[in-house]
């Protein structure tokens, strides 16, 4: 199957995986081209991906969007990751936007807060993730903030609780819960949140060449902060805020320009190392 050529693209985490996207958000501006689309990589067939268009002020704009949670049996999450954003490279995608649910390490935070990261730290195994080692990846401004920008005006127009527009984001591995001294280490360090799917989806896009932002709810506190989670709260954040998440990024991509007009071209260099690679 040919992969569609695609300017976007939303890679869903765990804070829309009880619906379907686009078609459980009953958007008007919205048209559903094809669902299940199945694509062959090098690291084996791809996840399943949706395509839609979104209509608008600035014309028709093609998203591919997949889910990255629900890892699927006998792949591994960086397999997974390379197959997602080679599809997305080969698409010609130049925009993505990501979310997820996250864990409070900041006591300030609350649940159902929304935060969108200006920065990360990666705490996993997964660091040497990557499609080829032509490209030197500069890690500096590694969320997009001109993407951010904007990100954070449409969610605060449309979030009802709090919008935070900074923060940093702890990535560990999971799939368990970090330990209440894991998380002390990560508050010493200036971690804001902690979750599992920031990395390698930064360092996957900066590869190919697309500015990456990320809108991430929290659904309960870290471990060790506040008080112990509920699973109870935690199920009924997913299923009655998933919509509004959906919504929020929908409206935000047909706001979004096409143009990369930011930092993130730039950021992305040929390797020096050129006698090793070619």
């Amino acid at each position: 199957m040919t992969v569609p050529q695609c300017d976007f693209a939303l890679i869903g985490g765990s804070s829309t995986l009880n619906i379907e996207v686009p078609e459980s958000l009953g958007l008007d501006y919205v048209k559903l081209q094809g669902r299940n689309l199945v694509f062959d990589t090098p690291w084996g067939k791809s996840p399943e991906f949706t395509e839609f268009h979104l209509s608008g002020e600035q014309g028709q704009k093609k998203i591919l969007t997949c889910r990255m949670h629900g890892w699927r049996k006998g792949v591994s999450r960086a397999d997974a990751s390379r197959q997602v954003f080679w599809v997305l490279r080969e698409a010609g995608v130049k925009r993505i936007i990501a979310e997820g649910g996250v864990g409070a390490i900041n006591h300030l935070l609350k649940t159902r807060d929304l935060l969108i990261p200006n920065d990360y730290m990666d705490f996993s195994m997964r660091k040497d993730v990557g499609l080829e080692d032509r490209h030197l990846l500069v890690m500096r401004d590694a969320i997009c903030p001109s993407m951010s920008e904007l990100l954070y005006q449409v969610a605060e127009q449309n979030w009802p609780g709090r919008v935070f527009d900074r923060g940093i984001y702890v990535n560990t591995d999971g799939r368990h819960f970090e330990s209440p001294a894991e998380v002390g280490l990560f508050k010493m360090a200036g971690g804001d949140v902690v979750g599992q799917s920031i990395c390698p989806e930064v360092y996957l896009a900066r590869e190919i060449g697309a500015c990456y932002t990320g809108l991430y709810l929290v659904v309960n506190y870290a471990e060790g902060i506040i008080a112990p989670w509920k699973h109870e709260e935690l199920t009924d954040i997913y299923y009655n805020e998933s919509i509004n998440m959906a919504k929020i990024m929908l409206e935000f991509l047909r706001q979004l320009p096409v143009e990369q007009n930011c930092v993130c071209p730039g950021l992305r260099k040929e390797t020096l190392l050129k006698k090793i690679y070619t």
